[in-house]
């Protein structure tokens, strides 16, 4: 299927590692530019070289995200050398851990690495998103929707993500721009990996957590969130916008009985 995203600009921030990598690497598929914004320049220098090896085309841009006349300077690059942008994938962002007991300042800080920028960023943009009547896609987290105990902020910056793509998806309608989320849950990303060794038993933990997934007991892999990423915001998922999509094997809606037949309904 051509998803008509031949030549298309696309802006993946946090591009270079992990589910952002593989987001680049679908969209080079299909002919699309992905410009690679964020603070791994050498990681995202080697993947434009990879993309460029199998005869596409990218672009990296170093950019601190938690400063607004880095984010500016970034998105007056990408115009300057490319005339347009066609699409915005908001990536970047970490699990900090930062919880009830780590104070204001802690949590503010948060809230600036995981949320701020995105929507500094969608600010900026919105000229040459217009002129597109391009596509946003916000990358959210099943601590949004679940919780998970110990990261506040980075729950409150991925709930009030799903919230601005509700309300980007009303707003931004009659400019002809499409906002969804794509939602992952498990996915063994050089971050997850850092987090899972970090456990007393790595293998038992990382056992537990794929029987928990009911579609295979597996983890998401990263090119299964970059695939649903690359068709949502392409012209062929053109009356689709304000949604959330949950690509994670059914590990947040399906009960748990359903892979621990011994728990209570």
């Amino acid at each position: 299927m051509d998803l008509h995203l031949r030549d298309q600009v696309v802006i993946i921030t946090g591009g270079a590692k992990g589910i952002g990598r593989a987001i680049a690497l679908a969209f080079a598929a299909e002919g699309a530019i992905p410009c690679i914004v964020g603070r791994s320049p050498a990681e995202a220098d080697a993947l434009v070289a990879t993309i460029a090896a199998a005869g596409g085309s990218a672009a990296a841009f170093p950019c601190e995200l938690t400063e607004p006349t880095a984010i500016a300077a970034a998105v007056e690059n990408i115009v300057a050398r490319f005339g347009r942008i066609d699409v915005l994938v908001h990536n970047a962002g970490v699990n900090d851990g930062v919880g009830l007991d780590a104070g204001i300042a802690a949590f503010r800080t948060s809230l600036e690495r995981n949320l701020v920028h995105v929507y500094e960023l969608t600010r900026l943009c919105l000229p040459q998103l217009t002129a597109a009547k391009g596509a946003i896609v916000n990358i959210g987290s099943k601590c949004s929707i679940t919780g998970q105990g110990g990261t506040n902020g980075y729950a409150a910056a991925k709930g009030a993500m799903n919230s601005l793509t509700r309300e980007w998806g009303v707003e931004l309608a009659p400019r002809g721009i499409r906002v969804n989320c794509v939602l992952p849950a498990e996915v063994m990303t050089p971050q997850y990996a850092h987090w899972i060794s970090s456990r007393p038993d790595p293998d038992a933990a990382l056992a537990a957590i794929r029987a928990t997934i009911p579609l295979g007991q597996r983890m998401t892999t990263a090119e299964e969130i970059a695939d649903t990423v690359v068709f949502v915001a392409s012209p062929r998922s053109s009356h689709t916008t304000g949604q959330l999509l949950y690509v994670d094997g059914g590990y947040i809606h399906f009960d748990r009985a359903v892979t621990h037949p011994g728990a209570s309904a």
